[in-house]
């Protein structure tokens, strides 16, 4: 078979695996992690200094130790303990616990960046903590945290394929499979590369996008 037939008949299963694998594998870790790095950042400001503390250590654990290995913790060790979970959960917690780390701290910069007038207007009209905090803070917070946030979730995207390693079907697991039945590896994983290159083209235009509708709501 010729370069460039291989290189046809293997683009869809390639995008396939994307499609089935990567994507919602992304999207899932990325959303679960979101509302962990919410609650997490949260209780980095807590005035509680226990909740604080503890927060600190989750963050300084994820983001001081790699992602490989937090996934083979969860996929190997646990079982050691009698945990033994499948490679699809094993993966999303991993992902997850690891997008909570890091972007706390952008949810946390973010949340600061909003001015203490913003505090002191929702109490002035009534609003408890919480209410100011979900119907004030947080909508512009979330303005200013896209940017940080969207380059999270391309690293998500890219940091999947570790996600072949425990067995999940996912792009570059798709790739591996074809390049040692046809032993064409660069040609294989030079296109599997393509491909992870034209989805964060595609991710960041929708940041892009995403950013100029959020601009239209900034006072000049």
């Amino acid at each position: 078979m010729s370069g460039w037939q291989l290189f046809l008949d293997s683009f869809w299963p390639l995008v396939w695996g994307a499609v089935s694998g990567t994507i919602p594998l992304a999207l899932a870790s990325f959303a679960i992690g979101l509302v962990l790095a919410l609650g997490i950042a949260l209780l980095r400001l807590s005035k509680n200094r226990v909740l604080s503390g503890f927060a600190r250590f989750y963050i300084s654990v994820i983001r001081g130790t790699p992602l490989l290995v937090q996934l083979f913790v969860i996929f190997y060790g646990l079982p050691s303990l009698g945990l033994v979970i499948d490679p699809w959960p094993s993966a999303i917690i991993a992902f997850s616990l690891n997008v909570g780390g890091y972007a706390a701290e952008v949810i946390r910069a973010a949340i600061l960046s909003v001015p203490k007038g913003q505090w002191e207007a929702g109490y002035t009209i009534g609003m408890s903590n919480g209410m100011t905090l979900r119907r004030l803070i947080l909508p512009q917070a979330a303005r200013v945290s896209v940017p940080p946030l969207s380059n999270t979730f391309i690293s998500l995207v890219k940091d999947s394929s570790l996600a072949s390693l425990i067995l999940v079907t996912e792009l570059f697991r798709v790739a591996q499979e074809i390049a040692a039945f046809s032993t064409e590896f660069m040609l294989i994983y030079l296109e599997a590369a393509l491909i992870y290159w034209v989805i964060c083209i595609v991710l960041a235009s929708g940041q892009g996008m995403l950013e100029k509708r959020l601009d239209r709501y900034v006072a000049t």
